[in-house]
């Protein structure tokens, strides 16, 4: 008889991740839920009552389905790493001009490295998450992410940054269904999560104002500058460059007789730079801070399908390495509003090759 394997299944109290848990018990894993704790004080812990993946009513809801899967079920405090590898990160990516990806770092530095390391030290064989996507074990030896089987809820986008030895202890039972299904699994279970909504917002700022939120948790506010052209006239005043990002076409108020774009953000002198539709434009994009997943390096050339952000449907690029960390990557066709700070996510077909950080 097959060892029975322990999996410690990361539950959200959404229906993606209480699926999860069922679809693994009924495979026959021992299933241990946990809820990671992860608010960082009573209010904010209110506020994410509403919503929010890992908040109060997260709690609450995940250890109801663990009552009717029958399985153990525990609150995890992560709040310290959190702290520290999500919020502060994700502050000193906007101070800087640059727009974080808190999804991808809360990914790779808390649900999976603390989650796991937790896990295996109290027997755990792997975890498991609720994520759109899927594992494959390749015939190299390598491990990556695979495209989930519904392309609209795929989420390999935000998983790129994981490592071989995390892919290796992770299982991912939901990617190979659609969502809707995932919600008739759910109500054929009994699950009393099966129509709770999606949360779509990032967790810690549920009304989506992220300058207001870094404002009240830094007790410093971003100082008001000029908003200058591509050729460096001043044409306006900005309110502090955390209230923008490249791309970005709405807030601006300034009335220049033309559709204007945020091109460039300059910390080091308070400037955002303004330009038009053709400015905020780019054929070749730089990364760094790689992760190479199916792929074991990017030493020769070749091409690749590539996503600059996650709802980006993703466009053919030509990756070639500059420098021992520093890949630039060529587009036929230019792309629109290449953000630094968010991710360039690199696919061979179906799989995950790698990424990098957008400089």
């Amino acid at each position: 008889m097959r060892e029975q394997k322990t999996v410690v299944v990361g539950m959200s109290g959404g229906v993606d991740s209480s699926v999860a848990a069922y679809l693994l018990k009924e495979q026959g894993y021992r299933v241990i839920g946990v809820t990671m704790q992860i608010w960082q004080d009573e209010e904010q812990a209110a506020v994410e009552q509403e919503g929010g993946c890992c908040g109060l009513s997260a709690v609450d809801d995940a250890r109801r389905v663990a009552n009717v899967l029958d399985i153990p079920y525990y609150v995890m405090n992560f709040k310290k790493e959190f702290q520290e590898n999500v919020i502060d990160y994700f502050i000193r990516e906007y101070q800087a001009g640059r727009t974080p990806n808190p999804c991808i770092a809360c990914n790779r530095y808390v649900k999976w490295e603390s989650l796991l390391k937790r896990s295996l030290e109290i027997g755990a064989d792997y975890i498991a998450t609720g994520h759109y996507a899927r594992i494959r074990h390749l015939e190299t030896g390598r491990y990556a992410i695979e495209n989930s089987v519904t392309a609209k809820k795929d989420q390999t986008y935000a998983l790129y940054n994981l490592t071989q030895e995390q892919l290796a202890r992770t299982l991912m039972p939901v990617g190979a269904y659609e969502k809707d299904r995932i919600r008739e699994i759910a109500e054929e279970a009994g699950l009393p999560v099966a129509k709770k909504p999606d949360s779509m917002e990032i967790c810690f700022v549920p009304d989506g104002d992220y300058a207001s939120y870094i404002e009240k948790t830094t007790g410093v506010r971003s100082e008001p500058g000029n908003f200058v052209d591509t050729e460096g006239h001043v044409i306006g005043r900005h309110r502090g460059i955390i209230h923008y990002t490249v791309g970005q076409r709405k807030g601006l108020n300034l009335a220049l007789g033309y559709p204007a774009f945020v091109v460039k953000i300059k910390p080091d002198t308070n400037e955002i730079v303004i330009g038009k539709l053709e400015d905020n434009l780019s054929e070749k994009v730089y990364i760094h801070q790689m992760n190479f997943m199916s792929e074991p390096d990017f030493s020769e050339e070749k091409t690749y399908l590539g996503k600059i952000r996650y709802n980006h449907a993703g466009s053919p690029c030509m990756v070639r390495r500059v420098e021992e960390d520093l890949y630039e990557c060529t587009f036929p066709e230019a792309q629109r509003a290449v953000t630094p700070g968010q991710a360039l996510v690199l696919y061979d077909g179906s799989l995950v090759a790698g990424g990098g950080t957008i400089l």
